[in-house]
């Protein structure tokens, strides 16, 4: 569907509405913007003068043999060189370093406009493509401001000046030399549709083999468990394929293309000598500096027309990379953050109130669900697989929006709240976690420099992790690599868990958060939480039930609804749900 739109969009030979909304990032930079233009009107008009230099010379001083004029003349060609060399150079510099800043400022918001998106926007769209947005699409865009609109402008306008320049020199032989130029525009025109189809061809190849690659190395574990090498590798192929077709057909295009657009300009050639020729024959007011010149002339004539295809390209591929982008500037799934009550600190009530929620349009997840935990109460939540209980704590965090209810802390809704200062106030230990491919001292702290080492080894003390770090290389400088790959399971819930203690929350939620670690493991966390949770709000969801015998409250979900509230010999004397599943669990664990 993403690629049909792009085709359609692409259609128009230039889109103002987007160009104009492009042209906003330069704003801050229109002085070099207004510069760059300047420079590349100036070399418009340099152009003509060295043709004409050289046919002075020629023409003025060589008959006459004019050695003094003649050395003046290749004084003032030198002079003109040197200029052009400069102004080109200028030209040059000037247009890179103003795509790269604008470029540059348009990463900077979308990346910070990825980091507002809902989880359920990165639930649905692959990682790859993201990247492709914010990496390839965006290093597009330079050229539009360095070999796009200025490097047209300038083309065209050459053109212009260079035929004024031609037809006042000499008009006759103008019309001679220009006549195939109609043949040249028609192959140009030919050439620009031919490629602006396969530049989209190439950008949905890049799209897809970085979301293949991204995913599948990701999963890598997976593809080797279940020994699906062959099968992914053909698939890779497949899609490389695709991406190999794509460039092979533009690169097709280009060797057609330039040389015949080089038979075209000899042709030209050829006719401008053969009539200057004729002319100087037959006594015509012709003279052989004309004919040099001319040859000057069309090369520099035929040069901007055969470039201002891949200008027209350049700017079509910062047009459809610039969709890309906007649509996913665009895209409404961020979270509403105009809350503006920012406490310094929270009692920890929580109350949910017949909320409703659903991932994906009405297919409910949570329904009509409601609770209450007092100021430093512990609750654990409990069910099968998708019951909904890691549904619950990602809306306390308002990582999604729910669609009917509402949810409150001391009494005030989430929507009040700073979206910033609401998450400082809860700390997350997930199921799953995540370790960046940094230090341990980064990835508890996250940068963050209000969080001095003391407070971080005194963190990492109370859970009791602090001894099993100091062991390793480096103590809290050791690089846990990519994903915390260098670190067990058990020692990256560990740090998962100082990284959730270390900004003292008023609550604390742990999501599955000794499901996967050994029993030593288990009981360090489990002793950490007996200190930790004391004068805070805990929200626990474990399969153990072991685990949480000791909760305030046990809350029993069952396809998205409440089945039972109460403590454990409660809801083990109800002998309902929780008494089923605690049964389950016994005889488990018995056999």
């Amino acid at each position: 569907m993403e690629q049909e739109k792009e085709k359609v969009k692409s259609g128009n030979l230039i889109d103002f509405q987007v160009l104009r909304r492009l042209f906003r990032f330069a704003e801050p930079y229109k002085k070099q913007f207004y510069l760059l233009v300047f420079l590349t009107i100036f070399m418009a008009l340099l152009a003509p003068i060295r043709p004409e230099l050289v046919r002075r010379a020629i023409d003025n001083y060589v008959p006459e043999g004019d050695y003094d004029g003649l050395v003046f003349m290749t004084t003032i060609l030198i002079v003109h060189l040197v200029l052009s060399a400069i102004v080109q150079y200028s030209h040059t510099y000037l247009s890179g370093w103003v795509g790269q800043v604008i470029i540059k400022d348009v990463r900077v918001k979308l990346y910070e406009h990825l980091l507002k998106l809902k989880l359920k926007f990165f639930d649905k769209t692959p990682i790859g493509r993201l990247v492709t947005r914010n990496v390839s699409d965006i290093e597009t865009l330079s050229n539009v401001f360095s070999e796009g609109i200025a490097a047209l402008i300038g083309d065209l306008l050459q053109l212009v000046v260079l035929m004024i320049v031609m037809f006042v020199t000499d008009w006759r032989l103008t019309l001679v030399s220009l006549s195939s130029l109609p043949l040249l525009i028609f192959s140009t025109y030919i050439f620009k549709e031919k490629i602006k189809v396969t530049f989209n061809q190439v950008r949905n190849a890049v799209s897809n083999l970085n979301s293949y690659v991204q995913e599948h190395v990701t999963g890598m574990n997976i593809v080797q468990i279940f020994n699906a090498e062959k099968r992914e590798m053909e698939k890779f192929k497949e899609i490389n394929e695709e991406h190999k077709k794509a460039h092979i057909k533009s690169v097709l295009y280009y060797s057609i293309y330039f040389p015949v657009a080089e038979i075209i300009q000899a042709v030209a050639i050829g006719m401008a000598v053969w009539y200057g020729a004729r002319g100087i024959l037959v006594s015509i007011n012709t003279g052989p500096g004309v004919i040099i010149a001319f040859i000057i002339y069309i090369q520099m004539f035929f040069r901007p027309i055969r470039m201002i295809a891949d200008r027209f390209n350049t700017l079509q591929m910062g047009i459809v990379s610039s969709n890309r982008i906007f649509d996913l500037l665009d895209s409404k799934e961020n979270i509403a953050d105009q809350g503006t009550y920012e406490p310094k600190e929270i009692r920890g009530k929580v109350s949910f109130k017949n909320v409703w929620f659903a991932y994906n349009d009405e297919d409910y997840v949570l329904k009509d669900i409601s609770f209450e935990v007092k100021e430093g109460e512990t609750i654990a939540l409990v069910g099968a697989t998708g019951a909904g209980k890691s549904s619950v704590i990602n809306l306390l965090s308002r990582f999604y929006e729910i669609n009917k209810g509402d949810i409150e802390i001391d009494d005030r809704n989430l929507a009040e709240f700073d979206l910033g200062a609401l998450r400082s106030h809860i700390g997350v230990v997930q199921q799953d976690v995540f370790l960046f491919s940094d230090t341990i001292r980064q990835n508890i702290t996250l940068g963050n420099p209000d969080i001095p080492d003391e407070k971080m080894r005194e963190a990492a003390k109370l859970v009791g992790v602090d001894k099993l770090i100091e062991r390793l290389p480096g103590g809290y400088d050791y690089n846990v690599m990519e994903r915390g790959s260098t670190l067990s399971v058990g020692q990256r819930q560990l740090i998962s868990f100082v990284r959730a203690m270390v900004y003292d929350p008023k609550i604390i939620v742990l999501d599955e958060a000794t499901s996967s670690v050994d029993t030593e493991t288990e009981e360090l966390i489990q002793s950490a939480i007996e200190v930790l949770m004391k004068g805070r709000t805990a929200i626990v969801i474990a399969h153990r039930l072991s685990t949480i015998q000791g909760a305030d409250k046990i809350i029993v979900l069952d396809k998205g609804e409440v089945k039972e509230i109460g403590s454990h010999q409660e809801l083990i004397d109800h002998n309902g749900f929780y008494a089923n599943l605690y049964q389950m669990q016994y005889k488990e664990v018995v056999t």
